[in-house]
């Protein structure tokens, strides 16, 4: 059986099987799809770049603002530090590990596409209440509405396109999710630095902007088909061979349909797909795919970066336009470092780009590390050589992150899931995602004011602890077709113990 049934010999192995061509209604879905990423995207870099904003913490946070300004010649690491402010960025994220179950459900039995659709319009409505906000409540509610946009946004989109997509360029396809988030990211910072010196209201044009990528998904997903799998697991067998036809470019298609209907099957007889995701035969997509990943993306210290860019180069002795600037140099490597990775990911594999890029971000936040423990102290002014080489080495720690934990986060993920366990075990990534985002979010600058260097020591330990995870647990999914994953684990040195075929499932599984 395909897609991770176990019970069946005569599925799965039909990958030679699959015809397809690239076509234009192909190309539309996944672009329109994938500007989920956009939302994304713009809010790590709006978020970051409006807390540094003199005119937003004189309204809002007035004791961070005169931190701030006594020691604004200064390296400071604590100038940022205020819990309430974290929380702007942070009660998204909180947000978005909520919806992430509700966003579930609908995606199983509603379709991908209307999850996109519900994800655009609670964005939508919270940054237009963050534009017109008139108090720190109704910037949380804003943030709040936010948070549930991206949740369902993140838990609906990296399945669509990985769905959408033919094994042998699913990498590339799936990785548009990440450009979008990293185009998004890069323009949030050039907004920034442009409303900045709009005063006293830039920083709402700057959060008000979210509702243009909004919009746009709205709008483009009104007329966005839905996946054949979703179709199918509907029981939308005609409708899902059509869609089927359509995007692969050719009628030829009996071997896919009939993976996807095996597949199906199999997910029809799952009443409680969470309940299921804990069985034994699903511990590798459990702990690699739902648990793992998720969590180590973000102990990466990317996001820290992302989110308080402006912060960090501020604290690090930037002027406010300078820092704005600099973030936006850093935004603009992890668009290059996504290109580099749609380009070459499917050819090189998923688990060569983690653990090349691994390395490298090691020795980067090492030197980081040692840069600012003997370059800086308290009350000491930043000298430029070493602010220009400190934005250099955080660039090209940004691009190792972006061709690896970056895009591939998203990646690996997706495609690790049977379709019985699909739509939950996604769900499970973006609230592990969202919960390890949001502590991230929140504990960052208060760990930045009490371990000082020490914070990115800790990130570059943590980066060698998920280097071996990738290296033990993780097989290369590369060119594999989506519903056949499962094979993999059946031929894996460590999960081949979990995942036997269906004579010995019950044994395995304790069921009667």
């Amino acid at each position: 059986m395909a897609g991770g049934g176990f019970g069946d010999d005569k599925g799965g192995a039909r990958a030679h099987l699959y015809e397809y061509r690239i076509t234009g209604y192909f190309v539309f879905a996944c672009v329109v799809a994938a500007m989920g990423g956009s939302l994304f995207g713009y809010d790590l870099g709006v978020s970051g770049g409006v807390t540094s904003m003199d005119d937003f913490l004189k309204e809002f946070f007035p004791k961070v603002y005169r931190r701030k300004h006594a020691h604004l010649q200064e390296t400071d690491y604590c100038k940022y530090d205020n819990q309430i402010l974290t929380l702007f960025t942070s009660s998204l994220y909180f947000a978005a590990l909520v919806s992430t179950f509700g966003a579930s459900y609908v995606t199983r039995n509603k379709g991908r596409r209307a999850s996109i659709l519900c994800g655009a319009v609670s964005f939508f409505l919270g940054a237009i209440l963050n534009a017109f906000a008139k108090n720190i409540a109704m910037l949380i509610v804003g943030r709040c509405l936010l948070g549930v946009g991206i949740g369902f946004g993140n838990q609906a989109v990296p399945l669509y396109l990985s769905e959408m997509a033919p094994a042998k360029v699913r990498g590339a396809v799936n990785q548009l999710f990440q450009l979008t988030t990293c185009l998004g990211i890069l323009i949030a910072n050039f907004i920034n630095y442009a409303t900045d010196k709009i005063h006293p209201w830039g920083w709402r044009l700057s959060l008000g902007l979210a509702t243009v990528p909004a919009a746009i998904m709205f709008v483009g997903g009104l007329f966005l088909p839905e996946t054949p799998n979703s179709l199918v697991e509907q029981g939308r067998l005609e409708e899902a061979r059509q869609v089927l036809e359509k995007v692969r470019g050719t009628t030829k298609v009996d071997a896919e349909f009939a993976d996807l209907k095996d597949a199906s099957d199999a997910a029809r007889a799952i009443k409680n797909p969470f309940r299921n995701l804990l069985k034994r035969k699903n511990r590798p997509q459990l702990v690699i795919g739902a648990l793992g990943i998720p969590a180590f993306q973000q102990l990466t210290g990317m996001n820290s970066i992302l989110f308080y860019a402006p912060v960090i180069f501020q604290s690090l002795g930037f002027g406010s336009g300078a820092s704005l600037y600099s973030s936006a140099i850093t935004s603009g490597a992890l668009v290059l470092a996504t290109f580099i990775s749609m380009a070459f990911v499917d050819k090189f594999g998923r688990r060569a780009f983690f653990l090349e890029a691994g390395a490298e971000m090691i020795c980067v936040l090492v030197a980081v590390a040692v840069t600012l423990a003997l370059k800086f102290g308290e009350g000491e002014a930043l000298p430029k050589g070493i602010g220009v080489f400190l934005v250099v080495i955080i660039c090209i720690f940004v691009v190792a992150y972006g061709r690896s934990w970056g895009p591939l986060g998203w990646l690996v993920p997706s495609e690790l899931f049977p379709l019985e366990t699909r739509s939950a075990g996604q769900s499970v990534v973006v609230c592990v995602n969202m919960i390890f985002t949001a502590l991230i979010a929140q504990c960052f600058l208060v760990s930045l004011c009490h371990l000082k260097y020490g914070i990115f020591l800790l990130f570059a330990g943590l980066i060698l602890i998920m280097s071996c995870f990738i290296f033990f647990l993780l097989p290369e999914t590369k060119q594999v077709p989506i519903e056949e994953i499962y094979l993999l684990w059946q031929n894996h040195w460590f999960w081949k113990r979990y995942c036997t075929p269906a004579k010995n499932e019950h044994e395995l599984d304790g069921t009667p």
